[in-house]
């Protein structure tokens, strides 16, 4: 029997209907609705550069345009509805997931003793113990509490000061969690102090974590190939991952398929059965400003192969050095990205500056798209804090830099 074959347009459709990119933006963008959205991403990365707004805030507005940042607080802070912790990156996840987490938790206390304890050598271990009990005695903390930098500018988990350190072991073996952020710090407490006892007790078997993460990951992407599987939650070892595959494979929970990329090249993937058969909703021609870690384009590599879209963050990069700019913004229109978007929120002065735009190959910047774009670009503004949006000349570039 041949494969099904998912042509490049089908399969970008799908991919952006399994990452609420084919909806409406409407929606109350707080509470369950604000809840639906996350669970139907999986998890929503965290990150601290706002040069426009948090990606997290952006991931969520670009779904839902009523959104307001202290709506996804709430969720966390209030409802208990979220957790914080590793997927690829730091991320807010639906807090029933929270018992799926206690593997990694394992895994990282057999790693993280090891390497840390040889780093700290005997005192290690005992620091970890001063932690857990000045948080019982005190009650939440910050890493600063706990961790006094003394002058130094960190160059990472090896440069801080021992408490900081061990203060990270316990929220990494899932002994403390993030009860709340201040500004972008996280404020820990112990775990039983955060995690809802229903979660938190729930003590599911290896092979079970392994079936659902591996069952979610592929109904969040709709199409994968193991690499892709493993890399969703980044839970599981290629071994694990590899032995699911090979018995979803043996009871017919996925079929091999091929998914045709945008430069026309076939790729086997695996699919549900019968998937590519099911009616995939037409994206709207709505223009979205998405976050550079948009769960639709966290992983690059398939994000070219699907959309021909080759896009890299260069804030590490020197300036001179630079193609585009320090955090220049995807534009998606409908089932296809369109360009990118160098744009800076000046708060002060109540404007979003938009430096550039660069459309991508074959895209024509009529009146229509125009008009969509600069839509967008108000309401964005809003979003940003900002009350008007400011052009530079000329910032519809039609060449891209070298």
């Amino acid at each position: 029997m041949s494969r099904p074959l998912i042509d490049n347009r089908s399969a970008r459709r799908l991919f952006l209907a399994r990452h609420g990119l084919s909806d409406r933006t409407s929606g109350t963008g707080r509470g369950a609705d604000l809840l639906s959205v996350i669970q139907g991403l999986g998890f929503v990365q965290l990150d601290s550069v706002n040069t426009f707004a948090r990606a997290h805030d952006l991931i969520l507005w670009s779904r839902r345009h009523n959104y307001q940042p202290d709506a996804l607080g709430k969720l966390f802070t209030k409802d208990r509805a979220l957790f914080e912790h590793w997927t690829h990156d730091a991320s807010v996840l639906p807090i029933h997931l929270f018992p799926h987490w206690r593997h990694r938790f394992d895994r990282n206390r057999t790693r993280l003793e090891e390497r840390w304890t040889k780093w700290h050598k005997h005192d290690f271990m005992a620091e970890v113990d001063a932690i857990r009990s000045h948080i019982t005695a005190h009650g939440p903390c910050t890493s600063s509490d706990v961790g006094p930098d003394e002058g130094r500018k960190s160059g990472g988990w090896w440069d801080w000061h021992p408490s900081k350190t061990a203060l990270e072991y316990l929220w990494q073996v899932g002994e403390v969690s993030v009860v709340r952020r201040d500004g972008f710090s996280k404020v820990y407490d112990l775990t039983e102090n955060v995690i809802p006892a229903t979660y938190r007790e729930s003590a599911p078997d290896l092979d079970a974590s392994l079936d659902w993460g591996m069952n979610a990951a592929l109904d969040h992407l709709g199409f994968a190939n193991a690499k892709e599987l493993r890399a969703f939650h980044q839970l599981f070892t290629p071994e694990e991952v590899k032995r699911w595959v090979e018995n979803a494979r043996s009871t017919g929970q996925i079929v091999d398929v091929t998914i045709q990329g945008a430069d026309g090249v076939l790729r086997p993937s695996f699919m549900r059965p019968g998937a590519w058969e099911d009616q995939v909703p037409v994206p709207l021609d709505r223009i979205r400003i998405l976050s550079p870690f948009d769960p639709a384009l966290r992983d690059r590599d398939r994000a070219e192969r699907l959309f021909g879209f080759a896009y890299r963050i260069e804030m590490f990069v020197p300036a001179p050095k630079r193609r585009y700019g320090y955090y220049v913004f995807p534009v998606l229109e409908g089932d296809r990205i369109i360009g990118r978007i160098d744009m800076k929120a000046d708060r002060a002065a109540g404007q979003l500056n938009v430096t550039a735009f660069w459309p991508e190959a074959g895209i024509a910047m009529g009146k229509g798209r125009l008009a969509r774009l600069e839509d967008t670009l108000d309401r964005a503004a809003v979003f940003g804090g900002c009350d008007r949006v400011v052009y530079a000349p000329d910032w519809i570039r039609s060449d891209h830099p070298a």
